[in-house]
């Protein structure tokens, strides 16, 4: 069953490199360690499944779900689903920080490179956070779709701002910066 875990690893990798971020070069030179309390499966064409306590690592990556199915077809990945209550994939990503998602259900399906979180979906990056009841992601078109959540129908996003001044205890801005300029 390593190759079935192989694969789901793969996948779940790809899934956390979405877009533009790309997650630690250093992480596909570490050890890959998968844990299950079950696994059942084929390792040609057809599904594996990982079932109870299923955790992923591999150097910053980390996949925790209850259940995680991959299928294979004509020999190549064709879909991953991870279920849980929640889901939770996080990894640190290139010169940006750690990256959480948390989902009762993430599939990611490799050909059209879309991921679809359902289920209280939010996604946490260093710059913004996403949340709604389902979100799906194109990774082609580096492309949010989303809806609900929120408690009343609604999607939230927050956008961090890029530059967050130091305020001194008097209600000025402390700039270290253009005090090293007027010396």
């Amino acid at each position: 069953m390593l190759f079935g875990h192989r694969c789901l690893v793969a996948c779940t990798i790809l899934l956390m490199q979405a877009g533009p971020l790309m997650a630690l070069e250093s992480d596909r030179q570490q050890p890959l360690e998968v844990h299950a309390d079950a696994t059942e499966g084929t390792l040609g064409d057809g599904k594996a499944i990982l079932r109870g306590n299923v955790e992923i690592r591999q150097g910053t990556l980390l996949v925790q779900a209850d259940v995680a199915e991959v299928e294979k077809m004509e020999g190549k990945v064709r879909k991953v689903i991870l279920t849980g209550q929640p889901v939770l994939l996080q990894q640190e990503i290139e010169e940006q920080g750690l990256v959480t998602a948390k989902a009762r259900r993430i599939e990611y399906e490799v050909a059209s490179g879309i991921i679809t979180l359902t289920g209280a979906a939010d996604v946490v990056h260093p710059q913004y956070q996403i949340r709604g009841e389902t979100l799906i992601y194109d990774m082609n078109l580096q492309h949010f779709q989303g809806n609900g959540g929120d408690g009343n129908g609604r999607i939230r996003i927050q956008l961090d701002p890029e530059v967050v001044p130091d305020i001194s205890e008097e209600g000025q801005v402390d700039n270290p910066a253009a005090e090293e300029s007027t010396q």
